[in-house]
């Protein structure tokens, strides 16, 4: 008998008492530092920005969160090291800003060379993927904290100031462009696990239309968008641009509100989606909530800059949208909307 009408919330993610929790801990939050390198506070950020005169600097940090469990369970670990560089730096691009240095922090119940090592190899081929430098890093043994392996890091970009995109260009009429993604990548992995454990499916089992596993498809690296996103944002005048992780089609509504976000043309999700979706009972409002449906950046901009943009992305790339008179972001065809927050 299978389990359906899975939701995130559900399977112990709720979306909404953590933007709750986040609110908590940043209304706490009330010194600022004087003199240089003070923050430049611009709401809906998806990465902290840095006044350095001329130039702007850009911090974040995120992890790989469950999708560490799949590599445990598969004992395959030399592809999570993309996944945690590709977290931190698609957040920095957002903005405009090319990542330049790297830590990575690993907790673990107890020290594993082979495991580590297999980390390594993801975080160096990611680094090359990036441009980016690995700096440096911890690992901290924490056998009454953690059970298993825990990896996060921190990228550190810069910018001219005059070349910041934050939203605040977003008009109606701009064009939304969405880039692809390669799969899951690493974000509503615990709904993804929860469906497919709540109905006896393991992750070594394979699925004919993904012609591999389930968890190796889990597994798939989150797309990394550093090289092509620095290259467009030197050519090309970009109103807005979105990483889309957790919250999935509802980071759009970060960028800027009084306007809406219509997708009328969405690239079509990956069959692994279609699996989930089938397998949980998952509607479709908390599939596009949940996940990225295939369309993992997003990219604002004039009309008139979309040629020389889809010139340079290529089949990487599609329009997908428009931006329309109204409020938060949406696709018609499949009856979806979510306000603004």
């Amino acid at each position: 008998m299978t389990e359906g009408n899975w939701t995130y919330a559900r399977a112990g993610v709720d979306i909404e008492r953590k933007s709750k929790a986040i609110s908590t801990l940043v209304d706490h939050l009330k010194y600022r530092r004087t003199g240089k390198g003070r923050v430049i506070d611009i709401k809906g950020q998806f990465t902290s920005l840095i006044d350095f005169d001329e130039w702007v600097l850009t911090l974040c940090t995120d992890g790989v969160g469950t999708k560490l469990l799949v590599a445990e369970a598969l004992d395959k670990w030399d592809t999570v090291g993309i996944d945690c560089m590709a977290m931190n730096v698609n957040d920095t691009i957002c903005v405009g800003a090319e990542p330049m240095s790297f830590v990575d922090y690993i907790a673990i119940d107890k020290p594993d060379e082979r495991i580590t090592g297999e980390i390594g190899k993801g975080l160096d081929k990611a680094s090359e993927m990036a441009n980016v430098d690995l700096v440096g890093g911890e690992i901290a043994v924490l056998p009454e904290m953690v059970k298993g392996v825990d990896l996060s890091g921190t990228a550190l970009g810069f910018l001219s100031r005059d070349k910041m995109v934050t939203g605040a260009d977003v008009k109606v009429g701009d064009a939304i462009i969405a880039m692809k993604s390669s799969g899951v990548h690493s974000n509503g992995m615990t709904l993804a696990r929860k469906v497919l454990a709540g109905n006896g499916i393991p992750l070594d089992r394979k699925f004919e239309s993904l012609g591999r596993t389930i968890g190796m498809e889990l597994l798939t690296p989150t797309e990394i968008y550093v090289r092509d996103i620095v290259k467009l944002v030197d050519e090309v005048k970009i109103s807005g641009m979105v990483d889309v992780t957790g919250g999935g089609l509802k980071n759009y509504v970060r960028l800027k509100k009084d306007v809406q976000f219509t997708i009328t043309d969405p690239i079509p999700p990956q069959k692994v989606f279609k699996e989930l979706q089938e397998i949980g009972g998952v509607s479709d409002l908390e599939m596009y909530k949940t996940f990225n449906m295939g369309m993992g950046y997003g990219i604002i901009l004039p009309q008139e800059n979309v040629n020389k943009a889809m010139g340079m992305l290529g089949n990487k790339a599609k329009v997908v949208g428009h931006v329309t008179e109204g409020n938060g972001v949406g696709i018609p065809s499949l009856d979806i909307h979510y306000d603004s927050y």
